[in-house]
């Protein structure tokens, strides 16, 4: 397979990874799930894995059957924003995520812990994240 890709693709696992957003040094994976209408299309039953946004464009799609390895084709197998889009969707439910748990509590009477307010999370962190949209590719 192709070396430091931008994005890839594992059909078997429906997980879609994004290696220039990075958790202790390793791409940001996040499984699709509730979506077999797209992972089940005609044109990925024979696709292992995608690796997508190298150097080495021939060597981006790994076959399931013995199918030399080949640069993604859209003509083929659909543009890949699709990915994208789902990634984009997944990354934003853990920002949201990630936000909804940073809270804040003043503890300087330890028996009556005071909750900050909406509006002084919002000045500590900023506003809850409503979208996210990778560069498209």
């Amino acid at each position: 397979m192709a070396t430091h890709p931008t994005w890839g693709v594992v059909f078997d696992d429906k997980k879609v990874y994004n290696h220039s957003i990075q958790t202790d040094g390793h791409a940001t994976c996040y499984k699709i799930l509730g979506d077999d209408a797209f992972w089940n299309q005609a044109r990925f039953s024979n696709l292992w894995s995608i690796q997508f946004g190298n150097a080495v464009v021939e060597d981006q799609v790994e076959y399931r059957d013995e199918t030399p390895h080949s640069a993604f084709d859209a003509a083929t197998h659909g543009d890949f924003n699709e990915f994208i889009t789902r990634w984009d969707a997944a990354h934003l439910v853990e920002l949201q995520s990630i936000w909804d748990r940073d809270n804040y509590y003043d503890l300087s009477d330890p028996t009556n812990p005071i909750q900050e307010t909406p509006e002084q999370k919002i000045n500590r962190i900023g506003a809850r994240p409503t979208s996210f949209t990778s560069p498209s590719v």
